[in-house]
């Protein structure tokens, strides 16, 4: 269930051991790739060719895809017990993580998940996106924060290159923003950032990053990071060598703020500033406050804090974590006891952490278990792949196909190749579907 990386590496891993398989990849979206497809910046191509590698395991004989169709209300667990041997849940996290501090909720406050959603075409977001602000706030210091700020900052036409949708363009292209304010609670050493997507921020002849000399602090616990990590110590010296270089007069900022604690966003009916206070490091990596606080006038603010998995219906959930409860992938009940012909991986095993190709690690471990399960695992009571398909038309769900996905595919590398573009995506549901069914599209 779940036809991202996590679903798919699962998938090449069960087709290449010594055991014949017959495997079924369910999406609850009309495309699959998942992450690829709707969680990696536009303007990171470089990461999105992993898809070509994925479309390679789409294309082995013993799987087929069948996308829109949504655990938990269009499929059963009762019905996949009845269909198939085994399931495996691959459906990621994609929702934002809470941030619990007063005015949050406000308008102008939102989720860095949903924001990556917006602009890179999610079907199950709005078209539009409010970009009224001139000056914004950014919390959190991972590559998801920096994804958020930089397509906050960049003009619209330096991403005219890339797949964005052209609802995204205009938007981005109409945005007031002039200011981009990232802030994280702990010192640089701490930041998440991997070296190459934090050197990226600078490569915008339009966006002037700016690190605070005041802001580079290291104790203890940041020097032993250093030293046991060659990339802390490269985000450590390209922060470094910023915050010790003359300020240029690009036209937008793009700031990288490292010790100030959010503790509340500001305004009556709408964001007006956020407030941090000035934190000094512990000792040992961490950080304390210092009573000190600095209002900044700020007119948006997006959290940045983590993704967190959704509770899928029939499984045991922590809710803490966003995760649900196994042992290597074997998924565990309420009481710690394996529930038999279920298992997980991804990130709705292990949480969001870790780049793309540590699921593989992920799938390997699963997989094993589920191999070595085997002799104990209940036969599934109608494992006809066709019946699949006939409970599907009995109850009226347009699913697609890996055919689909490939006239989809087409379609739109045809739209970005009329425009001058590398391929423009299709944003509506809708419109995916009848491609992929190759049914009529009527005016639109």
């Amino acid at each position: 269930m779940g036809a991202g990386p996590a679903g798919i590496y699962a998938a090449d891993i069960l087709t290449k051991s010594d055991t014949p398989v017959s495997i079924d990849l369910f999406e609850r979206l009309p495309a699959p790739y998942g992450l690829i497809r709707y969680g990696v910046a536009p303007d990171h191509p470089r990461i999105k060719q992993i898809v070509h590698a994925l479309q390679r395991v789409l294309e082995k004989p013993e799987i087929r895809l069948l996308g829109n169709v949504h655990y938990g209300l269009d499929i059963t667990l009762e019905d996949l017990r009845r269909h198939y041997d085994a399931v495996i849940f691959s459906t990621g996290a994609a929702k934002d993580r809470d941030l619990d501090i007063p005015g949050i909720e406000l308008p102008g406050s939102y989720g860095g998940a949903d924001f990556v959603s917006w602009y890179d075409g999610h079907p199950d977001v709005p078209r539009d996106w409010p970009l009224t602000a001139r000056s914004v706030a950014v919390l959190g210091v991972g590559n998801v924060a920096l994804d958020v700020a930089r397509i906050l900052a960049k003009p619209a036409d330096e991403l005219l290159s890339t797949e964005i949708p052209d609802n995204v363009y205009r938007g981005l292209a109409a945005s007031q923003v002039t200011d981009v304010h990232v802030f994280g609670r702990r010192g640089p050493a701490q930041a998440k950032f991997t070296p190459l997507e934090l050197r990226e921020l600078d490569h915008s002849p339009s966006v002037e990053v700016l690190v605070y000399p005041e802001d580079i602090e290291f104790d203890d616990g940041s020097m032993a990071a250093i030293h046991s990590s060659n990339q802390v110590r490269q985000v450590v010296k390209t922060l470094q060598d910023w915050a010790i270089r003359d300020p240029g007069n690009r036209p937008r900022r793009l700031h990288l703020h490292f010790l100030h604690q959010p503790v509340a966003v500001l305004g009556a009916d709408g964001v007006t500033g956020l407030r941090t206070e000035r934190m000094e490091l512990d000792g040992n990596g961490g950080a304390r406050g210092t009573g000190a606080f600095h209002d900044w006038d700020v007119q948006a603010v997006y959290r940045a804090v983590g993704y967190l998995g959704s509770h899928l219906a029939d499984l045991p959930f922590d809710h803490s974590s966003g995760t649900v409860p196994h042992d290597a992938g074997r998924v565990l009940d309420q009481d710690g006891q394996q529930l038999p012909g279920c298992y997980v991986t991804g990130w709705i095993k292990r949480g969001p952490v870790g780049l793309i190709g540590h699921t593989k690690g992920d799938a390997l471990e699963t997989v094993g278990s589920l191999l070595a399960d085997l002799p104990t695992l209940r036969t599934a009571p109608e494992p006809d792949p066709a019946a699949v398909l006939d409970l599907l038309e009995r109850r009226d769900i347009r699913y697609t196909t890996h055919e689909g996905w490939n006239r989809l595919d087409v379609h739109e590398l045809r739209l970005g190749d009329a425009r001058g573009r590398e391929r423009i995506k299709v944003v509506s549901r809708e419109e995916m579907l009848a491609i992929s069914r190759d049914e009529v599209i009527h005016a639109r």
